[in-house]
């Protein structure tokens, strides 16, 4: 009999039949959170998203909502957006035979579509994505029967901090982004929702984030508890790579939630970082078993934005945080091909929700 708890063999951050299931049975079917709404401010601006094997377009309509569409046309099926971003006029226009589409999805034109009144328009519109806005963000999911993202979502936010409450008080809707990084990490998608869910290694590789949180050089993540933040030191006044003051704090924030940390997961791929005067957003985009891009967003207050107020010194501390936490991935990444880790590894008991992320992770995979 042994503490220790055992891992995922090996395989599960190495296998395509494995990350060809994960696509199929969880970002296909999960909530997954595509892009940041304020990012798509105007009539006809949009974004395409990978999510699992599909492309997918999220888009302001012209009555101001977001909608999300497949990237196929109805056609021929050819990938209607080829860039990432942009802004079209009017309509969606397909580059191959001109299919044109509304900004609401609807066929509104095709070259000698008009010689076929037995067509029904209606009927050749866009495939419809499910989207729901929340903290700021547009989350979609592919499946037809969504799961609830009441339970789901917010229930991973109720799980960590106790209530919605909590996090509702740092206003993430109405903040700006002051800096966001975009990293292309070598490693399993998995490997990352690990790492930022433990702080075993935290005085190992993370000097700069335990100076300002002394508590995580003990090994115990903030996650590790429902409702604790990890609290500054004494000698530090802000969430900075110097440990000084940063900006006020938001306006929502309580005082029992100043001077301190929070870290949230939302499977399967959201990372949620909450100190008083900002917040640090992750979205990760599983591309291969051993390729990840990370977004992360450096939230706060508009007016902090507007001003022009530097933003260096607290982007900086969770910047070299994630540069760490990426290194230690891809470290780790050629090793899950080793005959030494085919049976996998072990977990210390102070990770054992990493144990319980897995068993949700075999729980959606079935057969795996």
């Amino acid at each position: 009999m042994t503490s220790l708890i055992p891992t995922l063999g090996g395989g599960y951050y190495t296998d395509p039949a494995i990350f060809a299931a994960e696509q199929e049975k969880i970002f296909e079917r999960q909530w997954f959170c595509a892009v940041r709404a304020a990012d798509l401010p105007s009539a006809g601006d949009f974004r395409t998203v990978l999510i699992g094997r599909e492309s997918v377009i999220v888009s302001r309509g012209r009555d101001g909502g977001l909608r999300a569409f497949l990237n196929i046309c109805r056609h021929r099926g050819a990938r209607l957006c080829t860039e990432e971003t942009g802004t079209v006029k009017r309509a969606f226009q397909c580059p191959y035979h001109a299919w044109t589409y509304g900004l609401d999805g609807k066929l509104i034109a095709a070259p000698n579509l008009a010689n076929l009144p037995d067509i029904d328009r209606a009927g050749y519109g866009l495939h419809t994505v499910r989207l729901r806005e929340w903290l700021g963000y547009a989350w979609v999911c592919l499946a037809a029967d969504p799961p609830s993202f009441g339970d789901g979502v917010e229930g991973a936010v109720r799980e960590r901090l106790g209530d919605l409450e909590s996090i509702e008080r740092y206003g993430l809707d109405g903040l700006s982004v002051g800096r966001r990084i975009t990293y292309d990490v070598k490693a399993n998608w998995k490997l990352i929702v690990e790492n930022f869910m433990e702080c075993y290694h935290c005085a190992t590789i993370h000097p700069e984030l335990t100076e300002v949180l002394p508590e995580f050089a003990g090994g115990y993540a903030a996650q590790y508890y429902v409702g604790h933040g990890a609290e500054f030191g004494e000698d530090v006044a802000g969430f900075t790579i110097d440990g000084g003051s940063g900006f006020s704090r938001l306006d929502g924030v309580a005082d029992e939630q100043d001077r301190r940390y929070y870290a949230i997961t939302i499977r399967p791929q959201v990372f949620v970082n909450l100190v008083p005067d900002h917040v640090i957003f992750h979205r990760m985009y599983p591309l291969a078993p051993d390729r990840t891009v990370v977004e992360c967003d450096w939230l706060y207050s508009a007016e902090v934005v507007a001003s022009g107020r530097d933003v260096s010194r607290s982007v900086e501390l969770f910047h070299r945080v994630n540069e760490q936490d990426f290194d230690a991935c891809e470290r780790c990444q050629p090793a899950m091909a080793s005959r030494a880790y085919r049976g996998g590894g072990v977990l210390m008991p102070s990770e054992h929700h990493i144990g319980e992320f897995h068993t949700w992770l075999r729980t959606q995979l079935g057969g795996y």
